[in-house]
């Protein structure tokens, strides 16, 4: 369980909505496999995301939980109670899509008011509940704006309001922020965490975009190929990847095909030596599974965890913890202002990516430039072993 997780039971709402489970889901559109037999459980009042590249099934998956769309076999549950056989507005869900489907001749309250009308809710209550939830989405100063006065960010909101008005047990979000530019969307996706911490369902949220997932989501399930490749919270995600795959879809990584040659227990996991032919040399790096002499893998190590140096820092040099050292020159240096990335070529030509966050500040400007001659090291817990094949 990560952080966030833990702050939410502790100080959140009550946990509202369903829970989910889908159940060895296949999907094919002629000759073209957009589900393969994929499973999902999904908690009450999660805020779960569906992750991956486009045409991976994601998209799918969601359409078909929401009743767009029906599946060649498998089940999906509410609650442990099979859903396939009722129409969407029968479901207790409801989805945002990216392009916002707004009525433009319709303020925003009538926009929002809409689905309660359609009930025939009495007036009063109507305007009792649409204030409320514009409230919500902070778009009071808004209510009796047309889409077209609006910012693309103002009319996600005013969707996402819409679909809330209802009470949904489900709230479905297919890539509610692409349409958007960077700054708007880290902003909406920050007011859209907040948004299900108040009102406590369960949030299914489809993206492509890893940092998104990773910012607001209780877990994250990663799909390619029409498969899941693995579920875990974000923090599991990004620092024990299962498959190559996952390694390279989640952040930015130094990985490399290697040998297993041996494998010891140590402490609670176990130390693992590997020949990594790219890197020129064995590599040691823990593992929480005791893996096989001659097992062909991929040996991994996230750019932020590597240290660099100048070959002249003695200090550096004498740092007991770091196991895996080797030499090269700085290729490429890229200054972003809070951090450094730099491309350091081996001496056997290997590039290693090396992320280095500026902490102090620099008077002189940064301490390793171009040509450099540079150590890039890391500690044997700080790498961590990948399927060579995904699932």
């Amino acid at each position: 369980m990560n952080t966030n997780t833990q702050v939410r039971e502790a100080q959140g709402p009550t946990k509202k909505g369903v829970s989910i489970q889908v159940t060895d889901v296949t999907r094919s559109f002629g000759d073209f496999k957009a589900l393969d037999n994929v499973s999902i459980s999904i908690e009450k009042g999660e805020f779960f995301s569906l992750l991956g590249p486009s045409g991976c099934g994601k998209t799918t998956l969601l359409r078909i939980i929401a009743g767009f769309d029906t599946p060649d076999s498998g089940d999906v549950k509410f609650d442990g109670k099979s859903i396939l056989s009722l129409p969407p507005e029968k479901r207790s869900s409801n989805t945002v899509f990216q392009t916002y489907a707004l009525f433009p001749h319709l303020s925003v309250y009538d926009n929002i008011a809409f689905p309660l009308k359609l009930k025939r809710i009495d007036k009063a209550t109507i305007d009792m509940q649409v204030r409320k939830f514009v409230h919500l989405v902070q778009l009071d100063e808004h209510l009796y704006k047309k889409p077209n006065q609006l910012s693309g960010g103002q009319k996600q909101r005013v969707a996402i309001a819409r679909a809330l008005i209802n009470e949904p047990s489900v709230l479905l979000l297919d890539e509610p922020l692409s349409a958007l530019d960077a700054k708007l969307r880290q902003n909406l996706l920050v007011e859209l965490d907040d948004i299900h911490d108040k009102v406590g369902i369960t949030f299914i949220y489809v993206t492509h975009d890893q940092s998104e997932a990773l910012s607001v989501s209780d877990r994250i399930a990663v799909m390619n190929h029409a498969k899941v490749l693995q579920i875990g919270t974000p923090y599991e995600i990004y620092e024990a990847p299962r498959t190559e795959f996952v390694a390279r879809f989640i952040g930015e990584i130094n990985i490399y095909p290697c040998t297993v040659l041996s494998c010891e227990s140590w402490q609670d996991e176990y130390l693992c030596h590997v020949d990594c032919p790219s890197l020129g040399g064995e590599i040691t790096v823990t593992d929480l599974e005791r893996q096989e002499v001659g097992a062909k893998l991929f040996f991994t190590v996230r750019p932020e965890k590597v240290r660099i140096s100048l070959v002249e820092d003695v200090q550096d040099a004498s740092r007991t913890d770091m196991i895996n050292i080797f030499q090269g020159i700085v290729d490429e240096p890229v200054y972003s202002g809070f951090q450094s990335k730099f491309y350091v070529k081996l001496q056997n030509g290997e590039t290693v990516k090396v992320l280095k966050q500026h902490s102090t500040y620099l008077d002189d400007g940064p301490e390793i430039e171009w040509k450099d001659r540079v150590r890039v090291m890391w500690r044997a817990v700080d790498g961590f072993l990948v399927k060579e094949k995904d699932i």
